[in-house]
């Protein structure tokens, strides 16, 4: 089945995953300047609710909302004045005038803006952010900004300010936006480890520009991974209503902590259908504090090659379970290959961690502080073996899709 990928800065990005379309949560077509203003606090509060009361979530609604923004920016896409001619006539232009470069190519068609000046189209995108700390540092997903040349920032109180890109990081889809700004209200950070399967959640955000809109849910799953939605995957799923718009938007508990940022849905009709997912706060909050700190994310990197075992593979190895990251190619220049870790390896535990799989892996070295020795527990020959690796720095063009490298 062929499926469709679009982009929801603007309209909804569908990617196909088990028959149904994969959408980020996060942008609207249209925007309204409709909002529940609220008193503003620059010190967050946490509430105490185990149990739902009458009245709902109001309180927790109440101390969220303010501090959960509207982003809208304004990008520039460069076209080309040949983008509407069949290729098939392209490569007969292209045969007897020249290739692109030449006076008379395609691109040398006279324009507007004379021989092969792209003309540049003004777009936009509109999705949400949380501010974080009082004086305007704000968490929001990386597919709100990408591109944008200016990013502006709309409070529920109706105040407006002009944010600055601080840092962003496509592989885990989140980014940062700075705001000039004093005694903010903030959401405080929330321990995304202790959310248990079942228990509520609310998710916050603007919605198709509906601002400050509140949905309720449940921690559907912890720990998705193998999505294909990041590079870096641990999310949190929620049946929590999420919608074009949401995007960068806060997923709280039910003290009003931030427990993740919404991020995207699985949809077969490019709207909410109960399945949507978080980066969870355990995995954001490293990433916010390296991005305002260094204006990057940097991770550890071992240098391997690594995949998940499945049953046959544990058998032709001599191992009773399915357990664990096999190494399946090892860099010679890299802290692995330094350590003398070999193509076969299994990898079992990790600073006394247990990996049950690649990915488990891979989220255990990008923590890891660069400069770190790690004891790594290897199956080798149907012998276990401790290792000690000195984790290095990964380096920005290291591509870890799928696990692949890490």
């Amino acid at each position: 089945m062929k499926h469709i990928v679009r982009q929801t800065i603007g309209s909804a990005i569908a990617v196909a995953a088990l028959s149904t379309l994969l959408i980020w949560g996060g942008q609207s077509v249209s925007s309204s300047h409709a909002s529940s203003p609220a008193a503003a606090t620059s010190t967050p509060v946490a509430l105490t609710m185990s149990t739902t009361p009458s009245n709902g979530f109001t309180e927790v609604a109440k101390v969220v909302t303010p501090a959960v923004v509207n982003i809208t920016t304004v990008t520039t896409e460069k076209v080309s004045d040949s983008r509407g001619i069949p290729d098939e006539w392209r490569e007969r232009m292209e045969e007897f005038f020249g290739g692109p470069g030449a006076p008379f190519g395609p691109r040398g068609f006279r324009g507007p803006q004379g021989y092969g000046e792209p003309r540049e189209h003004r777009g936009g995108g509109q999705g949400s952010g949380v501010i974080v700390s009082p004086d305007g540092y704000i968490l929001t997903n990386n597919h709100v900004i990408d591109g944008a040349r200016t990013v502006n920032v709309t409070l529920p109180d109706k105040r407006e300010f002009s944010g600055k890109i601080v840092g962003a990081d496509p592989k885990t889809d989140l980014a940062v936006v700075k705001i000039d700004g004093q005694n903010l209200p903030t959401v405080s950070w929330g321990d995304a480890t202790k959310l248990q399967v079942g228990e509520y959640v609310l998710a916050v955000g603007n919605p198709f520009g509906l601002n400050s809109t509140v949905t309720l849910g449940i921690v559907s799953a912890l720990g998705r991974g193998h999505m294909g939605i990041t590079q870096y995957e641990d999310f949190i799923q929620t049946d929590a209503a999420i919608n074009p718009g949401n995007s960068g938007g806060a997923l709280v508990n039910t003290k009003g902590e931030l427990v993740g940022v919404n991020t995207a849905i699985f949809s077969q009709t490019g709207g909410y259908q109960g399945v949507g997912f978080a980066v969870p706060t355990s995995m954001g909050k490293s990433i916010y504090e390296s991005l305002v700190k260094n204006g990057k994310v940097v991770r550890g990197f071992l240098g391997v090659s690594i995949q998940d075992l499945n049953q046959d593979l544990a058998k032709s190895f001599g191992i009773k379970d399915a357990k664990g990251a096999l190494v399946s190619d090892v860099r010679d220049d890299s802290p692995a290959g330094q350590a003398s870790l070999k193509q076969g390896d299994i990898i079992t535990t990790y600073q006394g961690s247990p990996v049950e799989d690649a990915v488990a892996l891979q989220r255990l070295v990008t923590k890891t502080a660069v400069g770190t020795r790690v004891t790594i527990r290897v199956i080798r020959d149907g012998q276990e073996k401790d290792i000690t690796v000195k984790i290095g720095e990964q380096p920005d063009t290291t591509k870890i899709a799928k696990a692949e490298e890490t």
